[in-house]
């Protein structure tokens, strides 16, 4: 009775303990790995590593649990089989962790929700984060922790590899005599990074630079390893990397007009090969990289060719993958030309998920309608942190705004945008914080709604360095993010890429600000890499290199590009030297040098960070020149107002806008400014600064401005393809529009804005 009471005990104790996993004491892990698949083995290794990593403790995985380990704390996986996909359930019951699932991506990823509640980042290879040692895991009797994507297929696009991951990869992680190759050794770290963000999608790098992800021994059975399901772009359809591949093993021209036969002699022998594997196949066809077809000229001619190339992929996915081809997991992405080709009355079989773009710059040009909305394929988006193209790139650094990947994100997921996330991140490296929003968005839009942006990247620094330094952290990054949505880094030499006029290439020019204007942005950066210079004081040795890549060089190279191309601007006009220019150039170089150097990685990102992609006329050290026009003026207003500076029923944009003020209007309410003027004015302009996105409907980017409830005017902002209306807009983030009201002097007046449409955000507005 006594040895019967003292079991009873320990286990009433352990019950109001919950569970409980201390340091350097093993843990155990019941599951039955015999028929586990891939992905739930490669969780548990990572879960392993982890735990080994925190908690210095063993993780033995049993398939039944001996009477020892039933009396103690252990992870149960239970056999509850839950609805839904990749859904998973944690709960404590009598002292052991309990885990069902859905499948077996739902298992992974309730095992690496243990890694979370470790404290262990995702970042923690890609960024360096050393997970913190602590003495135990302790997670309350009664706790559950249930959770699903709100997206299914939600990851990432290696895009414009050519200057940091394929160097990196095939030089310093992965050695290799073949050029270009990408091999399953870095593929392995990026898909464990998916997986720890809660992603489970590829598209692999695919520039001609790079060997093929396909043609590299390894790669796709490394993918199936994690679980990963493998896409490609808007030129990759079949499962095939048109740009390198073409070259390869294709023959004749990529025409599937001319050369119809081997074309599909090409994509045949693809699915042959990968029958088996995950795969969300990526139907229609493009030119042999970012070009329009080749073979048809005419919108009707190309509509007629992708209706013969939809028949012809779709009898091929149904003979090789599955009989009834709605079954097989397929993308339309009408990505620029296309996008024309597809409003001209191009038909995709329902079960297709129609998958949208933004507009290379982050804002998204095409919203579903009611009828795309219902489709049985549902509705994608692949969406930009990193660009290479018209008017210009941004390879560089990571500043693209969260707020405004927010804002996008968040309006494409109320509109229908559920099925398929991609985000081209570049090399990965430079956009860490951006990469996981977009995938936090993904997996629980309501807690990051619920959150608030500022929040979110709060918690992301507070993960990463600790609570004490967070609030200091994510106030140095807001701002820079802020700075660099008025004018990105990559931007500040006001030059362009691929325009018909070179100069525009090569020839670094004045930007339109004053000589006040430029020495507060000067000011402002000073004062941000100050703030990390002083932050990274207070850094932990084993965290130094995850603060030098994910604040203090993305704060610091911005701050030296503005001082290079600024100083310079200041130099032409003869009001200083060219010194200081000289030495921000300097500077740059030495950061870049000191990122691939690593503080104390010994090295581990040499060549992942190119200060100058593409060799860019913007990178150089600027050319000397002089000029005899004046600088501009300084801007004058008699009001000057941000979006929240008004009333009315709005929706606040956090983290938006040149002076994070910007806000969302709600359709049919108004939001008001009140102002005087003296008795010498009798006319006035208003000038809104919208941002510049596009029609949720498809049609109409406007609203109505009023003045005194009397004189309206209908502003319309909408832009065509890449127009030069369009370039400045994104250029600057901004749409600026004028009117002008005659008025009555000296009175107090109103200025009300309106519209019926969705996704209108207003910035700034001045009166002049």
């Amino acid at each position: 009775m006594l040895i019967v009471l003292g079991l009873l005990t320990a286990c009433d104790k352990g019950s109001r303990q919950g569970f409980v996993a201390n340091q350097g004491e093993p843990i155990y892990l019941q599951c039955d790995t015999t028929h586990a698949e891939p992905v739930v083995k490669t969780a548990l290794e990572m879960l392993a590593h982890d735990f080994d990593a925190v908690l210095d403790a063993d993780l033995r995985i049993v398939a039944a649990l001996d009477s020892n380990a039933a009396q103690g704390h252990a992870i149960v996986m239970g056999d509850e089989a839950l609805d839904g996909w990749e859904h998973f359930r944690l709960e404590v019951k009598e002292g052991k962790l309990i885990l069902n699932a859905s499948d077996p991506h739902g298992i992974a990823f309730g095992l690496l929700e243990l890694s979370r509640q470790l404290g262990v980042s995702p970042w923690e290879w890609w960024a360096d984060v050393t997970p913190r040692a602590r003495e135990d895991l302790r997670i309350a009797e009664g706790t559950k922790i249930e959770m699903a994507p709100d997206v299914p297929f939600r990851g990432i696009f290696i895009n414009d590899e050519d200057w940091g991951l394929m160097p990196w990869s095939t030089h310093t992680y992965e050695p290799t005599d073949e050029p270009g190759r990408i091999g399953p050794k870095t593929y392995a770290r990026v898909f464990e990074l998916l997986l720890r963000l809660r992603a489970n999608t590829i598209w692999p790098a695919m520039h001609e630079c790079t060997v093929p992800f396909f043609l590299v021994p390894g790669n796709r059975e490394t993918a199936a390893r994690y679980g990963i399901y493998i896409g490609g772009s808007h030129c990759e359809p079949m499962a095939c990397s048109a740009a390198g591949e073409w070259s390869r093993r294709g023959k004749g021209d990529y025409d599937y007009v001319h050369n119809a036969t081997e074309v599909y002699r090409f994509w045949e022998e693809r699915l042959r090969e990968v029958k088996d594997q995950e795969i969300l196949y990526t139907i229609g066809m493009r030119g042999v990289h970012d070009g329009a077809m080749q073979g048809a000229k005419t919108v009707e001619e190309q509509k007629t060719v992708l209706t013969k190339v939809f028949e012809d992929q779709r009898k091929l996915l149904a003979q090789y993958v599955n009989n009834d081809v709605s079954a097989v997991p397929q993308v339309f992405i009408p990505y620029k030309e296309v996008l024309d080709v597809y409003n001209a009355g191009l038909v995709v079989p329902d079960d297709v998920c129609l998958m949208w773009c933004d507009d290379n710059y982050g804002y998204i040009r095409h919203f579903p309608t009611e009828a795309e909305a219902a489709r049985a394929g549902g509705n994608g988006i692949y969406y930009h942190v990193s660009y290479w193209g018209r008017p210009h790139d941004y390879l560089w650094l990571g500043t693209f705004s969260p707020g405004l990947l927010y804002q996008q994100m968040r309006l494409a997921y109320d509109k229908g945008i559920r099925k398929i996330w991609i985000l081209n991140v570049g090399d990965i490296k430079p956009a860490e914080y951006q990469t996981e929003l977009f995938m936090d968005m993904a997996w629980n839009i309501d807690k990051v709604n619920k959150m608030g942006v500022k929040a979110h990247e709060r918690q992301f620094y507070a993960r990463e360095f600790g609570e004490v330094l967070a609030h200091e952290i994510q106030l140095v990054m807001e701002e820079s993010y802020r700075l660099a949505f008025v004018r990105k880094p990559e931007f500040m030499g006001n030059t362009r890429t691929e325009e018909a006029d070179k100069r525009y290439w090569s020839t670094v020019r004045d930007l339109p600000w004053s000589r006040n204007y430029i020495d507060q942005r000067l000011a402002d950066y000073r004062m941000l890499s100050n703030k990390a210079e002083d932050i990274d004081k207070r850094i932990s040795a084993d965290h130094k290199d995850a603060f030098f890549q994910l604040v203090k060089y993305p704060v610091q190279a911005a701050d030296q590009m503005n001082r290079k191309l600024l100083y310079a601007q200041f130099a032409r006009h003869g009001l200083m030297g060219w010194e200081q220019s000289d030495a921000a150039y300097d500077s740059i170089s030495s950061l870049a040098r000191a990122y691939n150097a690593g503080i104390y990685n010994e090295g581990k990102w040499r060549k992942m960070m190119d200060f100058m992609p593409r060799s860019l006329s913007v990178f150089d050290r600027v050319s000397r020149s002089t000029t005899d026009a004046p600088l501009t003026e300084d801007m004058t207003w008699r009001e000057k107002w941000n979006g929240v500076d008004g009333r009315g029923n709005y929706l606040a944009c956090e983290a938006l806008g040149y002076e994070s003020g910007a806000i969302q209007l709600v359709p049919n309410e108004a939001v008001s400014y009140e102002f005087v003027v003296p008795q010498d004015v009798d006319s006035m302009v208003v000038e809104l600064h919208l941002l510049p996105s596009h029609p949720v409907d498809g049609k109409h980017a406007e609203l109505e401005v009023t003045l005194d409830q009397r004189d309206a005017a209908i502003v319309n902002y909408r832009t065509e393809g890449r127009s030069e209306e369009w370039k400045e807009n994104v250029l600057n983030n901004q749409a600026v529009k004028m009117h002008t009201f005659a008025i009555k002097r000296g009175e107090k007046h109103t200025l009300m804005l309106k519209t019926p449409y969705e996704g209108i955000v207003v910035d700034q507005i001045f009166i002049r």
